[in-house]
């Protein structure tokens, strides 16, 4: 383990600052515009305290829309005596100034560090509000494939379009002045925080926090909270394994990357867990039996998860992609 010297002596005056401002977590916060989406149209995040050093806020439960703003994921912050660390940055240049201008509603001291669960655009578009302000940006060191092939400019080009004018022809992708490559321990203002790169899971750059003294768990999109989760491409055998990893953590809070925060993580990891299975189990039984996906998609019982939100958006899609995956499984094992 890796482990970071960081500085711990501040200004007394920008302690006090950020003290006085402590009570006004729950405040909701007036975003800038940014991105030329003006302020009136950026959904007020409110700050939700997890306990009195660590803060998150909590976006819509449903996919990606016009109608969210592109305000369905979550991000957190942890205020040290030395400043603050970020873990995520929202879905847009203009609700990543949100966050931004959220965090100065609790503290006025400089924000150090912008940890990214993984480079999925409703995680990290809001990444612009952070490039200049001296903050190094972490990611896994895995993130390096994805932001030398062509999906970050394909991405892009499709939010401009599906999630204009929050998403527009200034907005960029920001890369990581760090990677992490290993399980990594730091130290800010007097908290302990571990990077714990779990993927491939949900993606092969998956990227974890915990905060040790609160026992909180930045888990990223590794869990899903409330909701169907999505797939897209991943390894689903390989986030299982990443599942119980984070099981054995036991953290005694854990925010998701979607959906309220968790305060009985082992039970709440299961919705994830027994979902991935279910689909794994179902598609590897329809290629197991020679059907097409049409076929197997038809004939599977999917009661159990149609009720919950993002189950129309993501299911088949979900579905098609482990019938693909499990197609590959049984060729590597003859």
């Amino acid at each position: 383990m890796a482990t970071i010297g960081l500085t711990t002596a501040i200004l007394a005056m920008a302690l006090l600052a950020g003290a006085s401002l402590v009570g006004k977590a729950r405040a909701q916060a007036q975003p800038a515009p940014v991105a030329g989406a003006p302020a009136s149209a950026v959904p007020a995040l409110r700050v939700q305290p997890l306990s009195s050093r660590v803060y998150f806020v909590e976006g819509e439960l449903g996919p990606v829309s016009r109608a969210n703003r592109g305000f369905n994921s979550n991000a957190g912050f942890v205020v040290t005596g030395d400043g603050v660390v970020v873990f995520d940055v929202l879905g847009t240049p203009a609700l990543g100034e949100a966050l931004r201008q959220a965090i100065r509603t609790v503290t006025a001291l400089p924000i150090r560090h912008v940890v990214i669960s993984h480079y999925h655009a409703d995680h990290f578009y809001g990444l612009q509000a952070f490039a200049d302000s001296g903050a190094q940006i972490w990611a896994s060191a895995a993130v390096r494939g994805y932001l030398a092939s062509d999906a970050p400019a394909a991405r892009l080009a499709e939010r401009r379009e599906s999630l204009a004018p929050w998403v527009d022809q200034r907005s960029r992708v920001v890369p990581p002045t760090r990677l992490i490559d290993a399980e990594t321990a730091f130290e800010s203002g007097g908290l302990r925080f571990r990077l714990l790169p779990v993927g491939p899971a949900h993606t092969p750059e998956d990227l974890m926090m915990m905060v040790e003294q609160e026992g909180v768990l930045f888990a990223g999109d590794l869990v899903f909270a409330g909701r169907v989760p999505f797939v897209g491409e991943a390894d689903t055998r390989a986030w299982l394994a990443a599942i119980e990893r984070l099981d054995s953590l036991a953290p005694r809070m854990m925010v998701t990357g979607h959906g309220p925060v968790s305060r009985d993580a082992r039970a709440d990891l299961s919705l994830t867990r027994d979902y991935l299975r279910f689909v794994r189990q179902a598609m590897a039984a329809a290629v197991q039996e020679m059907m097409s996906f049409d076929e197997a998609y038809a004939r599977t019982d999917w009661s159990r998860f149609a009720g919950l939100p993002a189950f129309e958006a993501a299911n088949r899609r979900n579905a098609y992609n482990t019938f693909l995956l499990m197609e590959q499984e049984a060729l590597r094992a003859r």
